[in-house]
């Protein structure tokens, strides 16, 4: 029995929660997850898990195995990575996990360098505008906007970018600009519906909360973005979302001498687990793209 795929297998088990979770993250078939436990715990001569209806859960014997074989995992990656050189690259699979639009304008079209630098990597890459489990999820770094509702997260801030209020040329050709932030309640607008709809500016010191209200409200960022193309009202996103549009000026940015706070973006890792090498470096890959794009606005 291999000793390290052994206690790597129990790991992710116990992460995950179940068999099928653990081999999804592994990428190989449930029966070779449980044999492999199995094996350890004739070895060790303990029971390592309970088995029930309800799922898995891990002894006493087990959580300590656990906590020991976690650190001794992730010192025999860092080992590995050392003997190897920091030239020799990165080898074997990253999962990571990042809003749909925001990977669309600022990840996926700069992982062809990624991929270059580490040609020994592979890179799953997971989509979704929600907040995943990333143990239960197998996720070595998530990608998140805004604040963190998880004060425990072990997280690194990549960037910030400004928040406006923006709408398309096609739309403001339909109707008068609002000139405060008093006039919104004019105009048709585009809600997160995950976040609230009253916008709070500020300017000079003073503050104004405004409640805005739209016919049309969306459960993703990418839905919010191609409404606001499609010319159907104005919303307040961070400017990344709209860089190439605000760059060609086919979006336009209102009430420009009022500020709203600031969105930024973070790597967050799995709470109590050490960051890989594989994940630090991907968080460092994209901080240096968002630099790049704050350079280039």
């Amino acid at each position: 029995m291999d000793r390290l795929l052994a206690m790597t297998s129990f790991v992710r088990v116990v992460e995950a929660g179940s068999f099928s979770g653990a081999a999804r993250v592994l990428g190989v078939g449930q029966p070779a997850v449980s044999k492999t436990v199995a094996q350890l715990e004739d070895k060790l001569q303990v029971k390592l898990l309970l088995r029930s209806t309800h799922g898995l859960t891990p002894t006493e014997a087990g959580l300590r195995f656990y906590e020991r074989a976690r650190v001794a995992i992730q010192e025999a990656d860092e080992a590995e990575l050392a003997a190897r050189g920091a030239g020799a690259g990165l080898s074997g699979r990253l999962r990571i996990s990042a809003a749909p639009t925001f990977a669309r304008l600022f990840v996926i079209p700069h992982l062809p360098h990624f991929l270059a630098r580490h040609p020994g990597l592979e890179v799953d890459v997971i989509l979704d505008d929600r907040t995943i489990d990333l143990i239960a999820e197998g996720i070595d770094v998530s990608l998140r906007m805004g604040s963190l509702a998880d004060s425990g997260v072990v997280a690194r801030k990549l960037a910030t970018s400004r928040r406006s209020v923006l709408a398309s040329a096609s739309y403001l050709k339909q109707i008068d600009a609002p000139r405060v932030p008093a006039d919104l309640s004019a105009h048709e607008t585009l809600v997160f519906s995950q976040l609230s709809n009253v916008w709070t500016f500020t300017r000079e010191g003073s503050e104004v909360s405004v409640l805005v209200s739209g016919r049309v409200r969306f459960n993703a960022a990418e839905g919010i973005r191609a409404g606001v193309l499609a010319g159907i009202g104005l919303t307040i996103v961070s400017d990344w979302m709209f860089a190439p549009e605000l760059a060609d000026g086919s979006v336009q940015r209102l009430l420009p001498d009022w500020s709203l706070p600031e969105i930024a973006l973070w790597a967050v890792f799995p709470t109590g687990r050490m960051a890989s090498a594989k994940a630090r470096a991907f968080a460092g890959f994209v901080e240096e793209i968002m630099l790049q794009q704050a350079l280039a606005a």
